[in-house]
């Protein structure tokens, strides 16, 4: 009977193996048989094959490993279970754990007819010293596998949980995500035997690994064993092509790079398991535009995906290939490049970057310009030619002159549009001076040439510039002209003569001289002696005097074909004559009526005039007789003198006289007045309304009176008050 299990065994192996490779049916990793029988007959003899286990993991059995309870058993490559000595105490019950790096499963031996061991303890029984499957209790549960992507139908057994102490009225229960969490359903637990199966396809790359947990419990619910950890790994299969990040990449080389320089790396990825050649990936250029000089310029490291270049560096010349960019169309593969992997393609742009190999050359030896002298600007623009890169350092220009530049008249610089040089006068030239310049200009690159490349003959030019002469404007000097003269000097008096040359040294030419501005109005000009003189009073004060300057402009025109003009301008700095009385400020104070403090303002004295003719000013009271007896005027200082009452005055308006004089000489004196109100004073606020009232109506009382006065004496006087006119 063992003879036939075997037979039947290794048929079932054969079948399953031919049928996977013909794609006929899903594989499910781990033993194809779970549980096996063999009849115990006293004993079992060293070396005699009991049975052979189905153990597929499909991938080929690639290092497959056997471990057996029972120490003295062993499963040999083949997977026949054999003793390894002649056994009697082989027990009722053994397992068989086979493992490979695909697979990990176990498989039950019962020994039909067989006396327990002795001793037989439940480690013994599970073998615990040679099988390290966690556990807890007597309920063992192994690492289970299910590959993704399988086809119905569904249910698939992918292995059993086993309780050594499992009862009848015992029952197990499996829990976590894929179980009774989401995703819910994805797995179940036979409840009498402990079969797992899973219910539908999976996706490795959305999730890669259950951890379910699995318990035994009684008829009421009670937990009898575990929970123990599930584990169940999703096997890869290769259903996901390589994918690069961008459609388009892009590198660049330097002409002439030496051969095997590295240009950039090309990078896909793979979502499969990465630790299975479902993610192992190999890269080749499938085709190089354009192919010329060479179809295989470039070479990608088919595990690295560097690309390198093939081509020699002398090749490698941007100015001779016929594109500066080659497109390569790059492949990636996985199952490690083997015909059957899944592919991805990206495109990689190389740009063939120059370097500065060539000089510029001006494309003339000699370059001719002219300028009207006294004018600035562009004179000329220089041409070069150069064969690199345009828009580069290699090939953007740099000018300097070199020679012929003594006065610093001249500069050239770089047209960012062409990359001509632009020759430009800077300060203006003078005929009369140097009517032509001979220079030298040097072009280089904005960055070095490369060692074995220098500058030749061709980069450098000279220039020849031809100054035109041109009818220049007369010049005054000097410019300003600047004169002092006191105000109020008589009109027609002498201010100044006009001193204008004509830098056209080389011709004969007459200037007439004209008033240009004269804003006050003041002065006049001989047209050929350029003699000035007053036609005005000049007035310090006047408006037009800035910091008592006043300040007129003059033109200078030649009989020149066409006449040239020139300006300048003449300052006339003004002395002070005392010319302008003194006056005082404010013109108008107020005081309460009850006021205790009897000051009534400070009055500051101003004048037009500039010291000497100002200050220390003199303010006093008016001549009035009688002002003495109500007022009184303080000096306070140089400028200021304190008014003050000497007692009280009733609510009214009065005006106070008053005598200001300046320190001129001669002095002169002002006599001036200033209103002061005095008003009632209630929680301080001042009303001053009814003493503007009475100032109102005093006019016509003042008429009155004075018609009373003239009839009553009409030979005398009219008397004033002492005390000031009341308003």
């Amino acid at each position: 009977s063992a003879g036939l299990l075997i037979y039947l065994v290794s048929f079932m192996m054969v079948f399953c193996a031919g049928a996977q490779e013909e794609g006929e049916i899903d594989c499910t990793p781990g033993f194809q048989v779970k549980e096996y029988q063999v009849q115990y007959n006293g004993g079992f003899p060293a070396g005699e094959p009991l049975l052979q286990v189905a153990f597929n993991d499909c991938k080929g059995n690639q290092d497959v490993q056997f471990e057996v309870s029972h120490p003295d058993f062993v499963v040999d490559e083949e997977g026949r279970l054999s003793p390894r000595r002649d056994v009697i105490d082989s027990g009722t019950v053994m397992f068989i754990h086979g493992q490979s790096i695909h697979s990990d499963d176990m498989a039950q031996v019962d020994i039909l007819g067989a006396p327990p061991r002795s001793p037989q303890t439940l480690r013994e029984i599970l073998g615990l010293g040679q099988i390290p499957y966690r556990q807890r209790r007597s309920l063992l549960v192994p690492p289970m596998f299910v590959p993704e992507n399988q086809r119905p139908p569904f249910p698939r057994s992918i292995g059993k949980v086993i309780s050594a102490d499992m009862e009848e009225n015992h029952v197990f229960h499996l829990t976590g995500k894929g179980a009774d969490q989401d995703p819910k359903g994805v797995f179940r637990i036979n409840r009498l035997t402990g079969e797992v199966a899973v219910q539908r396809p999976l996706d490795r790359e959305a999730i890669a690994m259950y951890y379910l947990q699995v318990s035994t419990t009684d008829l009421s619910g009670k937990v009898v064993e575990g929970p123990v950890a599930l584990e169940v790994s999703v096997i890869d299969q290769n259903d996901n092509r390589p994918i690069f990040q961008e459609s388009r990449y892009a590198g660049e080389v330097l002409e002439g790079s030496p051969t095997g320089t590295t240009v950039m790396t090309m990078t896909a990825y793979d979502a499969d398991d990465p630790n299975t050649e479902n993610a192992v990936l190999r890269y080749h250029i499938s085709k190089q535009s354009p192919s010329k000089p060479s179809p295989n310029m470039f070479y990608i490291d088919p595990e690295k995906g560097d690309i390198v270049t093939v081509i020699s560096s002398s090749l490698l010349d941007r100015e001779t290939l016929p594109t500066t960019q080659y497109e390569l169309e790059i492949v990636a593969k996985d199952m490690a490049g083997s015909d059957v992997g899944l592919t991805g393609t990206a495109t990689a742009t190389i740009t063939i970057t120059d370097k500065n190999d060539h000089a510029p050359e001006f494309t003339h030896s000699l370059f001719q310009a002219t300028v009207d002298e006294g004018s600035t600007g562009v004179i000329v623009n220089l041409t070069v030619d150069d064969r690199d890169d345009p828009a580069t350092g290699a090939w953007r220009a740099v000018y300097s002159i070199i020679n012929g530049n003594v006065g610093q008249s001249f500069e050239v610089h770089t047209n960012p549009d062409n990359n001509e040089g632009m020759l430009s006068v800077v300060k203006p030239l003078d005929y009369e001076n140097t009517a032509y310049h001979t220079l030298l200009i040097k072009v280089e690159n904005e960055d070095p040439l490369v060692p074995d490349v220098g500058y030749g003959p061709s980069s450098t030019a000279t220039v020849h510039v031809t100054v035109l002469d041109v009818n220049e404007g007369p010049m005054f000097f000097p410019d300003p002209m600047v004169v002092t003269k006191r105000e109020n000097v008589p009109v027609g008096s002498f201010v100044a003569t006009l001193n204008a040359t004509d830098p056209d040294i080389l011709q004969t030419q007459s200037i007439r001289f004209a008033l240009l501005k004269d804003p006050a109005g003041w002065l006049t000009v001989n047209p050929v002696k350029g003699t000035v003189n007053t036609t005005a009073i000049l007035d310090r004060e006047s408006p037009f005097v800035r910091n008592n300057m006043y300040s007129a402009v003059f033109m200078a025109t030649d009989n020149g074909s066409p006449p040239a003009t020139g300006t300048g301008t003449l300052v006339i700095t003004l002395e002070d004559d005392n010319d302008n009385a003194p006056y005082v400020s404010p013109s108008v104070a107020r005081v309460c009526e009850d006021a205790k403090d009897l000051n009534v303002v400070v009055l500051g004295g101003q004048d037009k005039d500039i010291y000497p003719n100002a200050e220390p000013f003199s303010i006093e009271l008016g001549k009035q007789p009688g002002l003495e007896k109500t007022w009184k005027v303080s000096r306070i200082n140089n400028t200021h003198a304190q008014v003050t009452l000497l007692h009280n005055l009733k609510r009214a308006n009065y005006n106070l006289p008053l005598l200001v004089t300046d320190s001129g000489v001669p002095q002169l004196s002002n006599s001036t007045e200033i209103k002061v109100q005095v008003c009632t004073c209630k929680k301080n606020k001042m009303d001053c309304n009814s003493a503007w009232l009475v100032r109102s109506s005093m006019p016509l009382c003042l008429g009155l009176a004075l018609l009373s006065i003239l009839c009553e004496y009409p030979s005398h006087d009219v008397p004033t008050s002492p005390q000031g006119t009341g308003g």
